[in-house]
């Protein structure tokens, strides 16, 4: 056994799509659910979590690198979606408030998590994440475009479909 502060200093960096194609199919519902055990992982794990939700014209800072609390849980509660995907500039703006971060905390490690449905029409070339990641696609709907898939090759994340996560204690952990 190792003591606590030995172990070294976690952030999870989770951006969520909540554009309005994500209320389709349930994708959102599924989302939700996601993000509860995220939240709960990340509290039992005492790992740190910044939160940044893309939807409308604007991303948006939610929680930037504090504990897990039940706040998050009551903004998950009254998520809804509508409006365009900023999740590109999201991202952008995600890497940017990484880099600063890992500059003040240089001994944090840290992951981050995108979940989105992948319905952007296009997007110039992008720069992979300096952490390890994980796209999770919510795209529900009978036909499926399949960019989630494209768009994790290009950011060198993992791409996992929610339907193919087993949402039970300590499974998201590894997928992390």
């Amino acid at each position: 056994m190792r003591p606590r502060s030995a172990k070294p200093a976690e952030l999870w960096l989770v951006i969520v799509d909540a554009s309005a194609s994500t209320r389709r199919h349930g994708a959102l519902s599924k989302a939700k659910g996601l993000l509860s055990e995220v939240f709960e992982q990340a509290r039992r794990q005492r790992a740190r979590l910044a939160l940044l939700h893309a939807t409308g014209r604007h991303a948006q800072w939610l929680w930037q690198g504090q504990k897990a609390s039940q706040a998050l849980q009551q903004w998950l509660a009254e998520l809804g979606a509508g409006g365009g995907t900023p999740l590109l500039a999201a991202v952008q703006q995600a890497a940017d408030w990484q880099a600063r971060r890992q500059r003040l905390h240089p001994g944090e490690r840290h992951r981050l998590l995108i979940i989105t449905d992948g319905r952007l029409r296009d997007w110039p070339a992008l720069i992979p994440s300096a952490c390890p990641a994980l796209l999770v696609d919510i795209e529900s709907a009978p036909i499926r475009l399949g960019r989630a898939r494209q768009l994790a090759a290009e950011l060198g994340a993992d791409y996992r479909h929610i339907d193919s996560l087993p949402v039970v204690a300590g499974s998201l952990e590894t997928a992390l």
